[in-house]
């Protein structure tokens, strides 16, 4: 396993996030997380990428556990990660964004960057070397010098997952992935998560688009009031009870 999840609680205010949960992400794949509204999928998606610490449980990356680690110390293991709504630097341009996604695995100190040494000016040129072929990989190298907040919403999307693959990721933490996209861009976006997986980057995707969901994932793991409810290939997660009544309810019995 890449990643494994063991017995994951969050509070809040005395209100239970996450109850317990567990799950590992094997290597070169594509694991769904899914549920209804308030499930806690953000929540487990901010403790694995250290925007939380979890209250009980651990995260564990390649047996190294890093429950109490920084977003950025996770980030250059190699965790990286979308949101719901595009967090980029709207007023720089598209090119800007994906050359600072990569300096979070630089080498060279800010004394060596201010006096030029090689070193440093070489270490700049592949940064930008790598963010032109990510933008190009996205279909937005003709667009590089345009300001960020320009973009449609698809073409935001698209310009942070280059960014989240500049940081030299082993998983890519996607949160709702084809909110307010229309049904070509959903189907666009599916290509790119097959893309991502076949460069050898791991991937975990919530996403509400059951269709998309059950379309890319191997395995999906189903949340509900913050309980692990069910685990399984898609097949077999379609077919659960316990999934089909989180999302669907249950029915009184008339007398």
């Amino acid at each position: 396993m890449i990643l494994q999840v063991n017995e994951v609680t969050k509070n809040f205010s005395g209100l239970t996030a996450l109850s317990q949960v567990s799950f590992g992400i094997k290597e070169n794949s594509i694991k769904g997380l899914i549920g209804p509204n308030g499930a806690g999928k953000t929540t487990l998606f901010n403790i694995i990428t250290g925007v939380f610490p979890p209250n009980k449980g651990k995260i564990v990356w390649f047996d190294k556990e890093i429950s109490h680690q920084s977003p950025e110390n996770i980030c250059r293991m190699g965790v990286s990660r979308t949101f719901q709504q595009p967090h980029l630097f709207r007023s720089l341009t598209v090119w800007e964004n994906v050359m600072l996604g990569r300096h979070c695995q630089t080498t060279a100190e800010f004394f060596a960057c201010g006096l030029r040494f090689p070193s440093a000016r070489n270490e700049e040129k592949n940064i930008r070397q790598k963010a032109l072929e990510y933008l190009n990989m996205f279909g937005l190298l003709e667009k590089k010098d345009r300001i960020a907040r320009s973009l449609s919403l698809g073409e935001q999307r698209y310009l942070e997952v280059a960014r989240a693959l500049a940081t030299e990721p082993k998983l890519i933490l996607f949160d709702e992935p084809t909110s307010g996209l229309n049904d070509q861009e959903t189907d666009q976006f599916q290509s790119i998560l097959f893309k991502v997986r076949d460069m050898g980057i791991t991937v975990l995707v919530i996403e509400h688009h059951i269709k998309f969901i059950m379309g890319v994932c191997d395995e999906i793991v189903v949340l509900n009031f913050g309980v692990k409810i069910a685990e399984g290939n898609p097949e077999m997660i379609q077919n659960s009870p316990k999934v089909i009544e989180a999302y669907l309810g249950v029915e009184e019995e008339s007398d």
